[in-house]
């Protein structure tokens, strides 16, 4: 007899562990099925963020930024080291047990919450009894409500497939046993910069192509210029506009044949080639077709504004359905779902949610950016401010960048914010704060915030709208 609960969701990743946690705090008895192994074979929950993605790529820019600080600026401080060495295995062993740590954080919180865990791929069998029959790696069992949370998959370029050892992936980029004499990165955006920081740091020559014609074309432009200005002095080469024509490997490297932005043709030979042009979502495996389930022409699960699928009792919600890959709004979209499950109004605001590149110097946004609200139409003041001119930046030696705000002209609430610079990603939480409450930017700047701190540059930014900046 197949074990029955009130929820059973697909997926351990961010967004699926936090709705089987969330629903299991409402009382609702919760079972999480994931496939995901670690080394020797045991349960590695966490999905994509956790093994091959936003916790790895953190420990290895951390561990890689820490060298080029050692290598190129603890003089400054006057800290003398002598000649500093990358021992890239114990660097990569590091990643391995930082994951490991998060693993096992999930698993605890598994308990803890009396979240009933299976390990092994998760599937429909069929539709039964007013609910859903699920397998559950060997076992098998029966859930009243069904929450899918599969996440994501790299995508290939056509006609050349992953070996992750040529041609790879965001996880073999995160497994690399060597610094790369020279990298190919196919894809500009944040796997491709975030993961050319890292080996480029270490000392590999890096070329990264982006057919786009603009660069970081998501964000704000001016945050968009800064960056490129800053990454070509650290010495990442980008091109833009491209047409990748062929991608050929061989035992010495790859070579790949484009054409650039004037037409011409062009050959770049690396040593190693990492592909980051997006992520498809991830249903294999999953047996839709069984139930009726509806996809879309990308894979993706059909949802609702809810994360209601067609089917009574299914939901999806992260990285498999509409809407930023980002590990964030899955986890919003988890406790959502799990609350509207229980009866309650989950509710996620997509305008709040935050877009983070952990390069450095970082870059964070939430809201709209200036060109959005020039092509809406939308009058609009703007105010900026450089970490140059903020006291704990120079401090810290890291004064690129600045922060940038958009309020709307005549109510003055807050549109959206843009930070390059240090510690964008934790500044930005501020702003998705103030703009939840629909603060003003005189809000903000009448705000007392901490001296020294970067977060006053944020203060700045906001009375910068209205030209009355006092540090600048």
């Amino acid at each position: 007899m197949s074990k029955t609960f009130d929820v059973a969701v697909i997926g351990a990743g961010p967004g699926g562990y936090i709705a089987a946690i969330r629903a299991a705090q409402l009382g609702l008895n919760t079972a999480c099925i994931d496939a995901w192994s670690n080394e020797a074979g045991g349960p590695a929950p966490g999905g994509t963020c956790t093994n091959v993605g936003c916790i790895p790529s953190k420990a290895l820019l951390q561990s890689s930024e820490n060298f080029e600080h050692a290598r190129l600026h603890f003089a400054d401080h006057g800290i003398a080291t002598g000649e500093v060495t990358m021992d890239v295995a114990k660097m990569v062993a590091r990643k391995v047990g930082v994951v490991k740590q998060n693993n096992d954080g999930i698993l605890y919180l598994f308990k803890k919450n009396k979240v009933t865990f299976f390990h092994g791929m998760g599937s429909f069998v069929a539709a039964k009894d007013g609910g859903y029959e699920l397998k559950a790696g060997d076992e098998t069992l029966f859930a009243k409500q069904v929450i899918i949370a599969t996440g994501s998959a790299a995508r290939e370029l056509p006609g050349a497939p992953f070996d992750e050892e040529r041609i790879i992936s965001n996880d073999g980029a995160l497994r690399l046993k060597a610094v790369p004499r020279k990298l190919g990165v196919i894809g500009s955006g944040v796997v491709g910069l975030e993961l050319g920081s890292v080996w480029r740091r270490l000392g590999a020559e890096v070329t990264i192509l982006e057919a786009l014609p603009a660069f970081l074309g998501a964000a704000d432009e001016a945050v968009a210029k800064e960056a490129a200005k800053a990454f070509k002095k650290q010495g990442l080469a980008i091109e833009l506009g491209v047409k990748i024509d062929a991608v050929k490997k061989d035992k010495k490297g790859v070579k790949v044949s484009y054409t650039d932005a004037k037409g011409g043709a062009q050959q770049l030979d690396v040593d190693v080639l990492i592909v980051s042009i997006g992520r498809l979502p991830y249903t294999a495996g999953l047996n839709g077709q069984a139930v009726g389930l509806m996809m879309g022409e990308r894979g993706d699960v059909l949802v609702d504004a809810q994360c209601k699928t067609n089917l009574p009792g299914v939901w999806a919600i992260g990285d498999v359905v509409r809407g930023p890959m980002l590990a964030h709004k899955a986890e919003e979209e988890g406790v959502a779902v799990a609350e509207r499950i229980a009866g309650q109004h989950g509710h996620v605001d997509f305008n709040l949610v935050p877009w983070v590149i952990y390069t450095s110097p970082e870059i964070a946004w939430v809201g709209k950016t200036e060109q959005q609200l020039k092509a809406a139409g939308v009058a609009y003041r703007a105010g900026q401010f450089p970490f140059m001119a903020n006291g704990r930046a120079r401090a810290l030696g890291d004064t690129t960048g600045f922060v940038k705000m958009l309020a709307d002209a005549k109510t003055d609430e807050i549109l959206g914010v843009h930070i390059i610079g240090p510690y964008a990603s934790e500044l930005i939480a501020e702003a998705g704060v103030a703009m939840a409450f629909k603060a003003s930017s005189e809000d903000i700047a009448r705000i007392c915030h901490a001296h020294p701190s970067l977060s006053e540059s944020t203060k700045e930014a906001a009375l910068a709208v209205d030209k009355r900046s006092l540090n600048f």
